[in-house]
């Protein structure tokens, strides 16, 4: 295979945006049909920054058609494959993708970029729906050559090597930009990448000027990691060629039978040792779409409440978020039970701190709700992390905090569970407790508070000066609904509102109506599906 692999020069100054778009068009015009593929960069309909959002659709408008029509008819001229990079047109808006057009000019196959930039998901406002589902590796098979992709961002998340290389590709293209990395960071990612593939790398990226030690590096690279070629920050193109199926073997350990290293890797792949991933992983807080029904000590009108059985029934028919309640035994583990007292929800009695674990767990926690729950054991909160961690958002309740609890809040503990279990972005604390807030602020502003309605003894008005006061990114109505300018209050300083709880179909659609983003339930399923008609609507 005969590869031409194009570098252009990168200009930060959009008033040369034709000159540039001109050069790239002569260099598809300088192919010939010697080669078998040619790789052009990311953003070919963009060859100069746009620093606005207005400069960006109009560069897709004036060129990406351009681009792509000539793409097709080199590579029918030329008898050649054509990868380019540009912009796709979809019902949600426009995605940064890369094209590729077949010998015959008909286009085979289109990568969209799988992590997208902050700038491009919030300044830009590409379509990134699709980015937060599953969606197995993109393969295409040309000729028989197997190809995957990767777009710019997407080559830092090197856990998504794993999933190509169980692949088995044969070539990885690399249409990129990557403007503020030395060469040789861009050296060691591109080794690394067709080394834990066992393919060869085709990367094409932009020269940020002849002298540059930044960007560029347009290159090359062999399964063993053997750099055929790189550009740095030359401009122009290089050709190369290669056999595709040619693969590479290592010794699995010292003096181990010969196998491709990503297989030599999968031999000891062990769970817990890695940060979540996967198709059961849910979108963060942060772009969780609103509004979101929270299940209220998890699905409790199908098994008893905060236990696993009924935290899983939420979670498991797609609940954005469950509500869980955070007590301390009497030494000190983190246990979840929604009253202090165990009369109702066991057959114990008395107070939670009052007993150690092991007492607790010779109680029974579920036989009050029904004879089919028999024998359910108290949960801890690290078995729920352990096993929900970025499964879903979780309303943690922490009521040591709100009964003022002075000689220990176990913050530090709770904080340190969450850390450990990488769900920082999942969760947030609600109390009442504004003083217990204010230290969660100091101690870990990276996790969110949400202000909970001191029951009984304050309107809802109150709720949303306080909130406002201690910088909380959400508060929690509690009982009486509040009003759409308590709403509208708080929405005007970027606080969410939840509601608890609403168990009826006419207090829930009140919610919705006045803006409340998230509904706190006891029925989940029945509610849920009153929130995603609203969606829907």
């Amino acid at each position: 295979m005969k590869a031409y692999v194009v570098q252009p020069l990168y200009s930060m100054d959009y008033s040369k945006i034709d000159e540039f778009f001109k050069w790239e068009m002569a260099q598809f015009d300088a192919c010939d049909d010697s080669l078998d593929i040619i790789v052009f960069p990311e953003g070919c309909d963009i060859p100069c920054l746009a620093a606005t959002k207005e400069d960006y659709y109009a560069a897709i408008a004036q060129y990406t058609d351009k681009l792509l029509q000539k793409a097709s008819e080199t590579a029918k001229r030329c008898n050649a494959i054509v990868v380019v990079n540009g912009h796709a047109k979809t019902q949600a808006g426009y995605r940064n993708s890369t094209f590729v057009f077949d010998r015959k000019g008909e286009l085979a196959g289109r990568y969209d970029k799988q992590h997208l930039t902050p700038g491009e998901s919030s300044k830009i406002h590409l379509d990134d729906e699709y980015t937060f589902d599953y969606e197995p590796v993109y393969v295409l098979d040309l000729e028989g050559v197997r190809y995957a992709f990767l777009i710019c961002y997407d080559f830092y998340f090197y856990e998504a090597y794993a999933a190509i290389a169980r692949k088995n590709v044969d070539v990885i293209i690399g249409c990129s930009h990557q403007r503020s990395d030395p060469h040789e960071v861009l050296s060691i990612i591109n080794k690394f990448c067709a080394y834990h593939c066992n393919a060869y790398m085709l990367r094409s990226s932009v020269s940020m000027g002849l002298d540059s030690p930044i960007g560029g590096c347009s290159c090359a690279i062999a399964p063993d990691g053997t750099v055929l070629h790189d550009m740095k920050s030359e401009v122009g193109g290089f050709t190369v060629e290669f056999d595709p199926k040619k693969k590479y073997y290592k010794p699995a350990g010292f003096q181990g039978a010969l196998m491709p290293h990503y297989e030599y890797i999968e031999m000891g792949r062990r769970p817990w040792k890695y940060r979540p991933a996967g198709s059961a992983i849910c979108r963060h807080d942060d772009v969780m779409p609103y509004p979101r029904t929270c299940a209220h000590r998890g699905y409790n009108s199908v098994a008893p409440e905060n236990s696993m059985p009924a935290l899983g029934a939420a979670v498991a028919l797609g609940a954005e978020e469950i509500e869980f309640d955070v007590w301390a035994t009497k030494d000190g583990v983190l246990v979840s039970s929604h009253d202090m007292v165990l009369e109702r929800v066991s057959t114990g009695t008395g107070n939670i701190w009052d007993y150690t674990y092991e007492e607790l767990l010779a109680l029974d926690f579920g036989v009050k709700y029904g004879e089919k729950f028999k024998g359910l054991k108290v949960v801890t909160f690290e078995e729920i992390l352990k096993k929900f961690a970025c499964h879903v958002i979780m309303n943690i309740h922490v009521k040591i905090w709100d009964m003022g609890w002075n000689d220990n809040d176990y913050l530090e503990k709770i904080v340190a569970l969450i850390r450990q279990y990488d769900c920082v972005k999942w969760v947030y604390f609600m109390s009442s407790n504004d003083e217990k807030l204010r230290k969660v602020k100091a101690y870990a502003p990276d996790i969110k508070i949400c202000v909970g309605q001191i029951y009984d003894t304050q309107t809802p008005g109150k709720i949303v000066d306080r909130a406002i006061a201690l910088g909380a990114e959400k508060l929690q109505f509690f009982w009486d609904l509040p009003t759409p300018e308590d709403v509208q209050a708080a929405h005007a300083h970027g606080i969410r509102c939840n509601y608890c709880q609403a168990d009826d179909e006419e207090s829930a659609r009140k919610c919705l109506e006045m803006g409340v983003d998230c509904i706190l339930t006891n029925d989940y399923f029945a509610i849920a599906q009153i929130v995603d008609e609203y969606k829907a609507k």
